[in-house]
């Protein structure tokens, strides 16, 4: 096929598939006439594999990453398929984009396996995400088109033109988290205050009379509910750092594929911004993900978040670090799991938190960072475990640990 270039389905399901010399994650997304997504959960892609009539098949030996649709069980409201190809986040953040390695769609009948078309598309440039062909209704009939339309800002880009919120990970099957009371009475400061000229005049609480732990005897080691000010001599040491986070991969059964992710808060606890594995970096990169491990598989940390915390808006008070269990498997499932925060200029591990008794849910929320009257920040090891498999179901339990 030519790009731009239409022709009919002879198959009630077909399989399209794409093959690139660069790894490629592909995606399926389901649209109405309007060409827009019904909700997030038409996203359909490697950790939402499923939607109504369309199914991800990951990459498996010989065969590549592909999208299955079956024409019959696609919602009478889906008017199209979209599928995606883009690049990992190793790939992508090299900026050569799919310069030169332009990937090719094969649309095969699912069942028989018969190639029907082939489609490469023209000469592409640094764009790092592709529309490459769409499944497409015209009366009783299905169509296939060859697109080949790329995007530089990634699926992300795709992902926002067509409807889905991607800050809020749409294909999370969980109803929104009710307001959160934790089952556990650990101990926090206080609360994240407005901003006033003066601090208010306050009795002292048990959280603030406590001893203050600074960085000044070096590398410190917190136990849940412990607090550490990011200042060492009387002054703030840092201005960026990177939160760590790891955790052993599954001995058997299925990978564990946990998530890390942070969620940015302004004094009234209100959620200003998520960084997660689909959106990468927030406040013109002030707060950055480093990409998606799906296994825990590899040395050292797993996930890392880098926060330049001198490049943040004012209104940002708090950072929660979460992590999520995307594959399903609860933390009593989850081996070695911690977080720790370095220096981003010389990688020193200042702060380190380890999980030592995980509870059976599919999230935890492990840290948070808060902004003091001062300037200076606070982090504080919280371990608190709730019942969320993607950032969305965290926000309200990391406001009221704030």
């Amino acid at each position: 096929m030519t790009q731009g270039a239409n022709a009919p389905l002879s198959a009630v399901r077909v399989s399209v598939e794409v093959t690139c010399r660069q790894p490629v994650d592909v995606s399926g997304i389901l649209l109405t006439k309007a060409g827009k997504v019904r909700s997030d959960a038409d996203l359909v892609f490697f950790n939402a594999p499923r939607g109504p009539g369309v199914v991800h098949r990951p990459a498996s030996g010989a065969a590549p990453d592909a999208i299955t649709v079956d024409t019959w069980a696609v919602p009478a409201d889906v008017a199209t398929i979209v599928i995606v190809a883009g690049l990992d986040d190793q790939h992508a953040a090299q900026g050569s984009g799919f310069a030169g390695a332009e990937p090719t769609t094969t649309v095969r009948d699912a069942d028989s396996g018969q190639p029907l078309y082939t489609f490469t598309p023209p000469r592409l440039t640094r764009e790092t995400a592709v529309v490459v062909v769409e499944i497409y209704r015209r009366g009783a009939e299905w169509k296939v088109r060859a697109v080949g339309q790329g995007y530089a800002n990634g699926l992300a880009g795709i992902a926002t033109d067509f409807g889905v919120s991607i800050d809020e990970p749409g294909h999370d099957t969980m109803p929104p988290m009710p307001d959160y009371a934790p089952t556990t009475a650990a101990p926090t400061p206080p609360a994240v205050p407005p901003r006033p000229t003066a601090p208010p005049a306050a009795p002292p609480t048990a959280a603030s009379a406590a001893p203050r732990v600074t960085l000044d005897k070096g590398r410190v080691s917190l136990v849940k509910g412990g607090s550490v000010s990011l200042v060492k001599g009387g002054r703030p040491l840092l201005t960026s750092v990177r939160m760590a986070l790891g955790w052993e991969p599954a001995k058997r059964g299925r990978n564990v594929d946990l998530d890390a992710s942070c969620i940015a808060f302004d004094a009234q606890r209100e959620r200003l911004e998520t960084v997660w594995f689909m959106k990468l970096n927030v406040f013109n990169g002030a707060i950055q993900h480093t990409g998606d491990n799906l296994t825990g598989g590899g040395d050292g940390d797993d996930e890392a978040i880098d926060v330049h915390l001198e490049g943040l808006p004012p209104e940002v008070c708090g950072l929660a670090f979460v992590v999520n269990s995307f594959s399903g498997q609860r933390f009593t499932e989850v081996k070695d799991a911690y977080c720790r925060l370095l220096d981003l200029a010389t990688g020193d591990e200042l702060v380190r938190f380890d999980l030592t008794n995980a509870e059976p849910h599919t999230g935890v929320v492990m840290c948070k960072l808060v902004r003091q009257y001062s300037g200076e920040w606070v982090m504080t090891a919280l371990g608190e475990y709730v019942d969320a498999k993607t950032a969305r179901g965290m926000v309200s339990p990391s406001a009221a640990l704030l």
